[in-house]
């Protein structure tokens, strides 16, 4: 399948449906401020909307409707014939919808695949409505916060995987000859979302995905701050005083599998990152 890069000005032959094919048999990744933003919209808690419309302990929405002509179940979100129940917190994979998004050189591109958008064939209503460039479509989607989130977290992820480094390589682990640490990431970076859920555990999981932070009306980068100074004091209260190899060890496969669980939610190529972290580990003297 062809993928098209577009830039800021190419134009987009559509507007997309609220109640189209982008409702039916998606995966829809979310961040823990995209749960956030789900649930103050359904004016429930996050928790709630967790255990009620998510996936693998809250990273997926939930697709459980009633399935369209094609046989594809609909967003638990969805309304029959009405579109979409919590449209104002949508997140921004529903946002970006038509279109992926890829961060390269902290420059982001957006990108379709194939030759023509899924919306002219699936969603008649649509055709009739103005071209829009892809600069004029991201406002009308008010992606602004929701793109700030996911870079924000991208950085939150990459300061949980530096614990699980200090963990092998500043401990003396590496130092010791050990080999299973990087095996242990290597099979975590190919692992089902489900057994990865199951592995990292339920405690690990609510401070991820449910973290309990007072004022949760702040911008999406403070919050994300505040999340990493909690993940990071919880890492320190949890692994501050580890003596033998094997603890440093279950440890440092513990965090890397929290950080490759949050790059799952975030929609990140979690085999590919997990390589690229082996790599680094073992230009630092770690052994596989």
């Amino acid at each position: 399948m062809q993928i098209t890069k577009l830039s800021t000005q190419s134009i987009l032959p559509l507007t997309c449906s609220r109640s189209g094919t982008c409702c039916f048999g998606k995966a829809v990744m979310l961040n823990p401020w995209e749960l956030l933003s789900f649930s103050k919209e359904k004016k429930i808690t996050s928790r709630e909307f967790r255990d009620l419309y998510c996936e693998f302990g809250g990273i997926q929405l939930r697709f459980n409707g009633k399935p369209d002509k094609k046989g594809q179940q609909a967003c638990s979100q969805y309304v029959d014939n009405v579109g979409c129940s919590v449209h104002l917190g949508r997140p921004l994979a529903c946002r970006l919808y038509p279109l992926g998004r890829q961060i390269q050189f902290n420059k982001a591109h957006y990108i379709f695949q194939g030759d023509k958008f899924p919306c002219l064939n699936d969603c008649s209503e649509v055709l009739e409505l103005p071209k829009l460039s892809v600069d004029e479509y991201l406002k009308g989607q008010e992606t602004d916060q929701f793109e700030k989130a996911q870079d924000e977290y991208l950085i939150v992820m990459q300061n949980i995987a530096d614990i699980a480094f200090e963990l092998l390589l500043d401990s003396g682990l590496a130092a010791s000859g050990d080999t299973k640490t990087l095996a242990v990431w290597r099979e975590i970076g190919n692992e089902l979302p489900e057994l990865l859920t199951e592995r990292i555990g339920q405690e690990w999981i609510d401070c991820l995905m449910i973290p309990t932070i007072t004022d949760d009306t702040e911008s999406p980068i403070t919050f994300a701050q505040k999340h990493n100074d909690l993940l990071l004091l919880k890492a320190q209260e949890k692994f501050g005083s580890l003596q033998t190899f094997q603890e440093l060890h279950k440890a440092s496969v513990l965090i890397i599998g929290v950080a490759l669980y949050l790059a799952r939610g975030l929609g990140a190529d979690a085999k590919g990152i997990s390589e690229h972290w082996i790599e680094t580990a073992k230009s630092h003297g770690a052994k596989e």
